[in-house]
């Protein structure tokens, strides 16, 4: 090796361990404990997934409260209290009527449809563009989706829309507001928060997740009656938040991984809700005598009819509510003349189950 060689050799072993030991750290706070199955494991999945493509970046994972309580999130990393929190819009839905259409939309999208609008349709711009104007100094990343939750936990049967009318919920983003339209008393608990109150009679029932995280919390010792299908949340969305200050000082490289290891966590998110939900199903009713109910139309079109007040209400009074919605309404009317070709009627009558 001549010397100029090693020269460069050694040039370049400094310049890499520089690079190392310039690394930037981003103390991540979540909004779901990590020993919740699917919704809690994602971000600690994406934590592993960017540490380990990425010498430029590392990312440390905290569960609610350990920075600041889940609900904070937002202004904490606005304000750089926290570096990057892991999220779902549909949490600030009290402080920007917009941030639920970016979390779950009731009767809305399933998650291919919802991420063809996200990524290659107007979706994402909306999205930042939604931070940007309510002066929030945050980057937002698409880093999670999921699979249509349960409808809910019920304590009694409810048979018709009368039946709802006077009891006590749990529920998160806009289906919140179609509840209360339905006569429901509506309330957004924490996941740790929802099986105590179940148990001391402060709530009559409760959505909360899929089968299998909201088993992971028992409420089918207390509810038996798990109702189908997910009206409120036919898909629902993860965020990244990124301080906009620390995102800007990073180079494009680490900015590109950082998104990469999003897009890579979204699909295992996806995946393993459609893989262990209907096991968790079974279990639920052989192990824990649940009884699978699912809505009739009387009671899907009263959801359905509520949801367009809400709906209607919102874009009367936030403008920028009504251009969100307004374009994914053109999206989803374009959309159909793909969807309602190139997929097999559900429930088609398969030659293989006959």
């Amino acid at each position: 090796m001549t010397r100029t060689t090693l020269a460069a050799a050694l040039a370049a072993s400094f310049a890499v361990s520089g690079a190392a030991s310039a690394q930037e750290l981003f103390e991540m706070t979540s909004g779901y404990a990590n020993n919740l199955p699917i919704l809690g494991t994602a971000s600690v999945n994406f934590v592993d997934k960017i540490n380990s493509i990425s010498t430029d970046v590392e990312f440390e994972h905290f569960n609610p409260g350990e920075l600041v309580p889940a609900l904070e999130m937002l202004d904490a990393t606005s304000n750089g209290s926290v570096d990057a929190a892991y999220s779902t819009s549909g949490y600030w839905q009290g402080k920007m009527n917009a941030a639920g259409l970016f979390a779950a939309v009731p009767f809305g999208p399933e998650p291919g449809e919802m991420l063809a609008w996200m990524l290659y349709d107007d979706g994402m711009k909306y999205f930042q563009q939604m931070y940007d104007d309510n002066g929030y100094n945050v980057k937002v990343i698409l880093c999670g989706m999921y699979a249509p939750e349960t409808s809910g936990w019920f304590k009694k049967e409810i048979n018709s829309p009368d039946d709802l009318k006077g009891l006590n919920m749990r529920f998160f983003g806009l289906g919140a507001e179609v509840m209360q339209k339905l006569g429901v008393s509506t309330s957004l608990l924490a996941g740790g928060d929802i099986f105590p109150a179940l148990e001391r009679g402060a709530i009559d029932a409760t959505e909360f997740s899929m089968p299998l995280v909201d088993a992971s919390l028992g409420f089918y010792n207390i509810a038996k009656y798990n109702y189908f299908p997910g009206w409120h949340q036919p898909s629902t969305m993860f965020e990244l938040l990124i301080n906009k200050d620390r995102w800007e000082s990073l180079d494009e490289i680490a900015q590109n991984q950082i998104e990469i290891a999003c897009m890579a966590n979204l699909a295992d998110n996806f995946a393993e809700g459609e893989a262990k939900n209907f096991p968790a199903m079974k279990e639920n009713v052989e192990e824990h005598g649940v009884e699978i109910k699912n809505w009739n139309e009387e009671q899907l079109q009263a959801f359905e009819s509520a949801w367009l007040e809400v709906a209607a209400e919102l874009a009367a009074e936030d403008a920028f509510f009504k251009e969100v919605w307004d374009d994914l309404q053109g999206f989803r009317s374009d959309y159909k003349l793909w969807s309602n070709n190139i997929y097999l009627p559900r429930p088609y009558n398969s030659v293989a189950n006959q």
